[in-house]
C-alpha cells in the first residue's frame, strides 16, 4: 500500500490546537458562579441537615474531579498537568457562590477547567438539595444556576 499524504483540511472540520512549540509556564484561572436556593435550604446546608450528606464537601470533591476530567468532557481541550485546585463557597441568605481556582504547569490555559469545576460544583449542590427545593408539583421555581464567569486568568 502506498503512503499518500493528505494536505487539505476541511473547513467544516475541527482540530486540536498544536501547542508543542509553546513554553511551559505556570497558568492560573479563577471562575465563579452561583446557585439561588430557598432560604430554608441554605439553613439546612449550614446545619448539615440535608439527607444526602454534607453538600459543600461533596460539591468540593465534584469540582476537583471535574477539573481533572475536563479534557474528557470538552472534545478539543488538551489534557493538562493540573498542579492545584481550590474550591471556595460563599453562603448568602438565598444563594451560594462557588469559586474555583485552578493552576497548572503547561502550554495552554486552564479557563475551561475552572469553568467546568464551577459548573459541576453548582450542579452537585442542586442534585443534593433537589428534594427540599421542589414545590408541590415537583418543579424548581426558586432554584437557578447563573453568573458562571472567568474572573481571572494569568500566566507567569
Amino acid at each position: 500500500m502506498e503512503y499518500k499524504e493528505f494536505t487539505h483540511l476541511s473547513k467544516k472540520g475541527v482540530h486540536m490546537v498544536e501547542v508543542s512549540d509553546k513554553p511551559v509556564v505556570k497558568r492560573t484561572a479563577v471562575s465563579r458562579g452561583k446557585i439561588c436556593l430557598n432560604e430554608e435550604t441554605i439553613n439546612l446546608i449550614e446545619k448539615e441537615e440535608i439527607k444526602k450528606g454534607n453538600v459543600l464537601t461533596t460539591a468540593q470533591i465534584a469540582a476537583i474531579a471535574a477539573v481533572k476530567s475536563t479534557h474528557h468532557l470538552i472534545p478539543l481541550c488538551h489534557s493538562l498537568k493540573i498542579t492545584g485546585v481550590d474550591v471556595f463557597f460563599n453562603l448568602g441568605k438565598k444563594d451560594i457562590e462557588v469559586e474555583v481556582c485552578v493552576t497548572s504547569l503547561g502550554k495552554t490555559g486552564v479557563e475551561m477547567e475552572a469553568l467546568t469545576g464551577v459548573s459541576v460544583a453548582l450542579l452537585t449542590i442542586w442534585d443534593m438539595v433537589k428534594s427540599v427545593e421542589k414545590d408541590d408539583e415537583g418543579q424548581y421555581p426558586s432554584t437557578k444556576i447563573s453568573d458562571i464567569v472567568v474572573i481571572k486568568k494569568e500566566k507567569k
